[in-house]
């Protein structure tokens, strides 16, 4: 079985050779940049539907986390089209950031559409360097298939834990690696390059659990499920919490 991937990965890579010569010609990065967005405003609609539960479920104490006064600052890293906004309670302060700047117009909408957010701004930046908000500055970060993608996992983290106060919360809901010795596990290992490719990024061999153990938050609260989703590939995810 273990000489059966590297087999198939270079038969899947052979028929994705188009894509591979954009990508060697510096070419690819700028398509995905520009069309990736149209493909999440779909995407966002089956996965909220499928996980609308699952969702309302992660985000339903976020206000526990309100500076005194009973105002939410809530940072979104990767925020993509805003697909978590109409999760998140009324009269919440939201601040983004997402290093595609072409999600903008897709945010907007979103905005739009959920007017019992208060929206502050729309950082272009990646999440390993948000230097643009200051230390301890928020109570909640937000980060939804995100970590499957980023190019330094315990970066990010380490940036999360610095833009929070002292008490604040991350909340996090990712696809992950499938258990080992399992047919998801194998195809995932196969198709892994050509997605990173064709996904903007996006990692399905990753096992983001334990980026997270290792964050030195004081408190995780994290879930391992089997999401209800059409794509199994993507269907072995982890949800939960992190108070620093």
């Amino acid at each position: 079985m273990a000489l059966v991937v590297p087999v198939l990965r270079l038969a899947v890579c052979i028929l994705a050779f188009p894509m591979y010569l954009l990508n060697f010609l510096g070419l690819w990065s700028w398509i995905c940049k520009k069309c990736f967005p149209y493909f999440l405003v779909r995407f966002t609609v089956m996965y909220n539907e499928q996980m609308a539960s699952r969702k309302r479920e992660l985000f339903s104490n976020l206000q526990e986390f309100a500076d005194p006064s009973g105002k939410l600052s809530l940072l979104e890293v990767g925020c993509g089209t805003g697909a978590n906004f109409k999760f998140y309670p009324p009269g919440c302060r939201v601040t983004c950031v997402d290093p595609n700047p072409n999600f903008e117009k897709f945010l907007i909408k979103s905005v739009a559409e959920n007017r019992h957010l208060q929206f502050e701004r729309f950082v272009v930046a990646a999440g390993e360097d948000m230097r643009q908000v200051a230390d301890g500055s928020v109570d909640v970060v937000v980060c939804t298939l995100v970590l499957c993608s980023v190019k330094d996992q315990e970066q990010i983290l380490r940036e999360v834990r610095r833009v929070l106060r002292p008490g604040g919360a991350f909340y996090f809901m990712e696809h992950v690696a499938a258990e080992r010795s399992t047919w998801n596990s194998f195809w995932q290992q196969v198709l892994d390059p050509v997605w990173y490719l064709l996904f903007d990024g996006c990692n399905l061999t990753r096992e983001s659990w334990k980026a997270l153990e290792r964050a030195s938050f004081s408190k995780l609260k994290l879930q391992h499920i089997q999401a209800p989703l059409s794509w199994e590939l993507v269907r072995p995810h982890i949800y939960g919490y992190a108070v620093k």
